[in-house]
């Protein structure tokens, strides 16, 4: 049926429907309609006008509605639609001091036993990345970014924690954070890096350990307080990585 009136307007672009699959091109584009204002946190939309606009059918609509839920970007309301919120500082912040408390030990782990084949493994996905940042490729590098951290885990053998971070960073992709702005670029975000695998490479867990954890928190800090700024929330976002994360 037709969207009701209390729907709010919106203009949306038809999808190009190739290459990716249907859901993820209307995951790109609700996050795209965020970002230029098109969609309005806050007003109620309905799969309707999303399916219509896009010239897509409702099915995966629904599945990026349902995705997009679990990451917390829309909040469903049954029979009437859904509207978008955007993620509070907090919500960014929790997200990194799980991450923390994953990673910095698999990082230590890793740069312990330095597996056979890993310092290679981890240099060529960092020339990879360097090609991306030259080329301007934002996806290529961060698909890369996540490769490389989740070959650090594997090379600490918990599949679990690989998983869970897996998990979480595909979260903060559905919600579009990045800090690819005027905070840092794309070359920054690799160079953070090149002390991490530097210091696997040197079996240096203590050194591994160190950089991963500047890394992630200037990564975490960055993103909770874009959400601040998003939100319009006065945020002391320092003070809330202390309280959330500062004994990880």
């Amino acid at each position: 049926m037709p969207p009701a009136r209390e729907h709010a307007e919106l203009k949306l672009q038809p999808l190009p429907q190739a290459g990716r699959s249907l859901a993820e091109q209307v995951i790109s584009e609700v996050r795209r309609a965020v970002h230029t204002g098109a969609m309005v946190p806050g007003r109620l939309y309905s799969v309707y006008q999303i399916a219509e606009q896009l010239n897509v059918s409702r099915s995966p609509v629904r599945e990026a509605m349902l995705r997009l839920a679990e990451a917390g970007l829309v909040q469903v309301e049954r029979n009437r639609g859904f509207r978008v919120v955007l993620p509070h500082p907090r919500e960014i912040v929790e997200i990194f001091g799980v991450r923390l408390a994953l990673e910095l030990p698999a990082v230590r782990r890793a740069a312990a036993q330095v597996p056979a084949g890993l310092g290679v493994a981890l240099r060529a996905t960092m020339a990879k990345m360097a090609a991306a940042v030259e080329a301007g490729d934002e996806t290529r590098f961060f698909h890369l970014d996540q490769a490389l951290h989740d070959r650090i885990l594997a090379a600490a053998g918990n599949d679990r924690a690989r998983a869970i971070v897996g998990g979480l960073r595909d979260t903060m992709r559905i919600l579009g954070t990045s800090t690819d702005d005027a905070s840092r670029t794309l070359r920054q975000v690799h160079e953070e890096h090149e002390p991490i695998v530097a210091a696997v490479a040197a079996g240096d867990p203590a050194g591994a350990e160190r950089a991963m954890r500047g890394h992630l928190t200037n990564t975490g800090l960055i993103l909770a307080g874009q959400a601040a700024r998003a939100q319009g929330e006065p945020v002391d976002v320092a003070a809330l990585w202390a309280a959330v994360v500062d004994d990880v």
